[in-house]
């Protein structure tokens, strides 16, 4: 390996409730991504900086902005060396194929002008593409790549420039996170006839938010273990390197990586190669702390092996999924409505364009459309239902009976304490004020006494800021029934939890 595997990566994921430290508000515009992406390298010690194409506004010159303004800095720390600028591309299956022709051309481009101010190294090489569901998709957009260099113009002399484009493939739902293994095996075959050799490396992308969305937090943690478990054993058969990343937000429910939660997920995501370290992780936690964070990732990540899984206790995880899935999928279809109304006061964090959810399926009445999943977890928490217990308990409940508690217990390590971290935000009585509205939510209570029952456990809050945090809850909902503005509200919540969603 020529290339330095970094252990953070940060983006820009819009999940921060206070303003980041270096900032005059919690919104950061396109154009003080500039700033931020440099920060991060300069101040935080992260190493990677996605900049993402998919679904939001984008500044096209980062590279020249960032190679010119900080031009000093990046001779002794160079971007595509030292440090990583990583696309996010746009998938050409669900957003406009010009969108990916645009983050392309920029790609090719910022070679030609990193060479031009005397770097020797392409600063954009690599770059994830996002609800990767086929091998053929991946090795498309490389050959699109090879394709666009491979003009030869006097005016553009796009072939002095970068020739190939390497590819993260993003994974974003349970059954695909599942069977990755697979798609990666396929296109370790297709790379090595289209280009004449397997590629050097490979960075799978498990999405965290995504498939909890879609199907629960149980149900994908399982998934993430099977995957990990799983590429380790095909690396080996391969012969390719692979250098899992994985989506984590602060909250459990999308991912559970903050900074005073650090030790806990190295332990849970051993294996992992990359972690990803969002917004909130960033801006709501002080920053002494954020930074001694991300140097303990950056010395213990690397030495995180994954535990092997044998087929039989796979193909037993694999069975159980769709039973844990199923009681949180109907509740949520349920409860969209609310959610989807209460979403609309979620202040936003960043310039996004209409992004089309994933969760949307048929049951013969049409398809479910949620907000996305920052925001979805933003409103559940603010209202006082955390979405890690929707669901759960009656998941669990089925695992009982099936003798596989064990299983499930060992495989996803610290599933006890995420239930009840999410837990100490927890409203009873919002939850009864929702039941007798909507019968509904009685499945969510089958869902906290469950819990508590199978784990010993009480579900609530334990100390004043958790109190705070559930009379502000209280207030919430209460306003929202009669009618009022909550935005106000739900920020407050999110600066308590140390996340808006």
């Amino acid at each position: 390996m020529k290339r330095i595997i970094p252990s953070t990566m940060a983006t820009q994921h819009p999940d921060n409730a206070a303003k980041p430290y270096w900032h005059s508000r919690p919104f950061v515009s396109t154009n003080a991504e500039i700033r931020e992406s440099f920060l991060c390298y300069s101040d935080l010690g992260i190493d990677e900086y996605n900049w993402d194409w998919e679904g939001k506004f984008v500044d096209e010159a980062v590279i020249d902005r960032l190679l010119h303004q900080h031009f000093a800095y990046f001779q002794k720390n160079p971007l595509g060396k030292n440090k990583f600028l990583t696309f996010r591309f746009p998938n050409p299956r669900v957003e406009k194929q010009f969108r990916l022709a645009r983050a392309l051309m920029v790609a090719i481009t910022s070679s030609q002008l990193a060479r031009s101010l005397g770097f020797n190294v392409d600063p954009v090489f690599e770059a994830i593409l996002p609800l990767t569901e086929s091998a053929g998709e991946i090795i498309d957009i490389q050959e699109a790549f090879k394709a666009l260099v491979g003009i030869e113009h006097k005016l553009l002399k796009l072939n002095q420039s970068i020739n190939h484009i390497e590819i993260i493939p993003l994974f974003e739902d349970v059954g695909t996170i599942i069977n990755s293994d697979r798609i990666i095996r396929e296109y370790v075959d297709l790379h090595k006839k289209a280009f004449g050799q397997k590629p050097e490396y490979l960075r799978p992308y498990i999405a965290r938010s995504d498939p909890a969305l879609n199907s629960g937090l149980i149900p994908t943690i399982l998934a993430l273990k099977i995957a990990l478990s799983r590429y380790k054993k095909l690396s080996q058969n391969i012969e390719v390197p692979l250098y899992p990343m994985l989506g984590t937000g602060s909250l459990p429910f999308r991912g559970g990586l903050s900074p005073q939660t650090v030790e806990k997920s190295l332990d849970e995501y051993a294996g992992i190669s990359t972690l990803i370290i969002q917004s909130a992780f960033r801006y709501d936690y002080p920053r002494s702390l954020v930074i001694k964070a991300i140097k303990t990732i950056k010395e213990k990540l690397p030495h995180k092996k994954a535990v092997s899984l044998e087929d039989k206790k796979i193909d037993k995880i694999i069975s159980l999924v769709p039973k844990i899935t199923k009681p949180y999928r109907q509740t949520v279809e349920s409860i969209a409505p609310l959610i989807n109304d209460i979403s609309k006061y979620v202040a936003k964090r960043r310039e996004r364009m209409l992004h089309i959810g994933l969760f949307g399926y048929s049951r013969g009445l049409g398809e479910v459309q949620l907000p996305r999943a920052i925001t979805y977890t933003a409103v559940l928490y603010s209202i006082g239902i955390p979405p890690e217990l929707i669901g759960s308990g009656r998941g669990l409940k089925e695992v009982v009976k099936s003798g596989s508690l064990e299983l499930v217990s060992s495989t996803y390590r610290h599933l006890v304490n995420d239930l009840s971290d999410a837990g100490h935000f927890l409203n009873k009585d919002n939850l009864q004020v929702l039941a007798r509205q909507n019968s509904v939510w009685k499945a969510v209570q089958e869902d906290v006494s469950q819990i508590e029952k199978i784990f010993h456990i009480e579900l609530g809050y334990k100390n004043a800021t958790q109190k705070e945090h559930y009379n502000l809850t209280a207030r919430t909902l209460d306003k929202f029934l009669n009618g009022k503005n909550i935005s106000p509200l739900i920020t407050l919540t999110g600066q308590l939890r140390q996340s808006l969603g």
